[in-house]
């Protein structure tokens, strides 16, 4: 049996995506900046995908920039927000402790050239507390970036709340929604985000093609320069079939999202019923608030790359972490921001279930894990000493 619970990490292309990728490359291979026919046709195309696109979210066309992914819409939003404050006076930004590294990473940078960054804490479980990010507000405070759902532990933030707040402080808000847009309903507008950023691959479409919706009155600082595509804000031409084929994605995401999201929640409970059988081990993150294909589980006594290589060995793809830090042998910065101790960290793994798994699949997930997790502790030496009393259980 083959399971692919990876989704997290990317998705496979949809047959919708394929088709409309296809056939731009066959039939509207122009360029859209072109002047003669062959370029306007693909001009056409071209802004029917922004159409469909902003009106999924309910933006308005003009408001959605078309980047490479989810990486380039976070670094552009941050930098604009980052330029646009410090003309104002206002270099304080807010964020969460456990955004992915686009985030983190590009706060980083930020620190260096002058600004300061105040991270939330995330809790147990992994979800912000609205208080908190009130109180962490200031005058000079010229964004927060909060994510609509963690990429490994699947819990979902009140960005309706958030959003709420920061317009009330006056404040852009940014949200990293690569994980949510397609599989959770977005309104920018009744959400009050200012700024999103998404990505084609998590939600069946290709990759290397995302996009970036900006507020109107909101001035985009450049990352690419070189050509006046995009409205000036995005050199380069543009990757029409992609563009084509992240529409044709999302617009059938969308429509099956209600029926899709039952399916797969009736699941992954199955799932966390299942694993949470198995003795030591801990689910990470809300049980209610998270994304409806996600399982997140650490169990102690053992390393995560170990139970990854025995289920590859099974037919089931996994992760123990985000896609861009699994190589990394340090324990997921996620994890260790809800509390988990570095020993219990390491052995983590992370369920990203789609809308065609079965609950025959489920049952042999479960059966799978709790094999591969006895079998490693037969012969861990962290598992003896906590079975004979040399040291104290953490996961009680």
């Amino acid at each position: 049996m083959q399971i692919y619970a990876d989704n997290a990490a990317t998705t496979k292309m949809s047959e919708a995506a394929v088709e409309a990728m296809t056939d731009c490359m066959r039939n509207q291979w122009g360029n859209p900046s072109s002047l003669y026919t062959i370029g306007q046709k693909a001009k056409e195309k071209l802004e029917e995908a922004r159409e469909e696109i902003a009106a999924i979210i309910n933006a308005s066309p003009r408001e959605i920039i078309f980047t490479s992914g989810g990486s380039e819409s976070d670094n552009q939003a941050l930098l604009t927000a980052a330029i646009n404050g410090r003309k104002q006076g206002k270099t304080h930004i807010v964020s969460s402790a456990f955004e992915h590294h686009a985030i983190l990473h590009t706060l980083k940078k930020l620190e260096k050239n002058g600004f300061e960054v105040t991270l939330l804490p995330v809790h147990e479980n992994g979800i912000v507390r609205l208080d908190e990010l009130d109180a962490a507000i200031r005058d000079d405070t010229c964004l927060v970036t909060i994510m609509t759902a963690n990429n490994e532990i699947g819990t979902i933030q009140p960005i309706a709340e958030i959003g709420k707040l920061c317009k009330n402080r006056g404040v852009i808000f940014h949200t990293d929604a690569v994980q949510a847009v397609g599989h959770l309903p977005i309104d920018v507008k009744a959400q009050n985000i200012d700024m999103l950023s998404a990505s084609a691959h998590k939600f069946h479409g290709p990759k290397g093609v995302g996009f970036l919706y900006a507020r109107k009155g909101i001035i985009l600082q450049n990352l690419i320069e070189g050509g006046a595509q995009e409205r000036g804000k995005r050199a380069g031409t543009e990757n029409l079939p992609g563009i084509l084929a992240m529409a044709a994605a999302l617009k059938e995401a969308t429509a099956n999202m209600e029926r899709d999201n039952a399916h797969k929640t009736a699941i992954r409970d199955r799932i966390i019923e299942g694993l949470s059988q198995i003795p030591h081990s801990a689910l990470n993150g809300d049980a209610v608030q998270r994304l409806s294909g996600n399982v997140n589980f650490s169990f102690e006594g053992i390393e995560g790359e170990g139970i990854l290589l025995l289920l590859d060995q099974k037919g089931i793809s996994a992760s123990s972490g985000s896609a861009c830090t699994s190589g990394a042998l340090d324990p997921s910065h996620v994890l260790l921001s809800i509390g988990r101790v570095h020993d219990v960290a390491h052995g983590s793994l992370r369920l990203s279930i789609g809308e065609d798994i079965t609950e025959e699949e489920a049952e042999y997930i479960i059966a799978s894990v709790k094999e591969v997790v006895e079998h490693l502790r037969s012969f861990s030496p962290v598992w003896r000493d906590l079975t004979e009393g040399k040291k104290e259980f953490i996961l009680k």
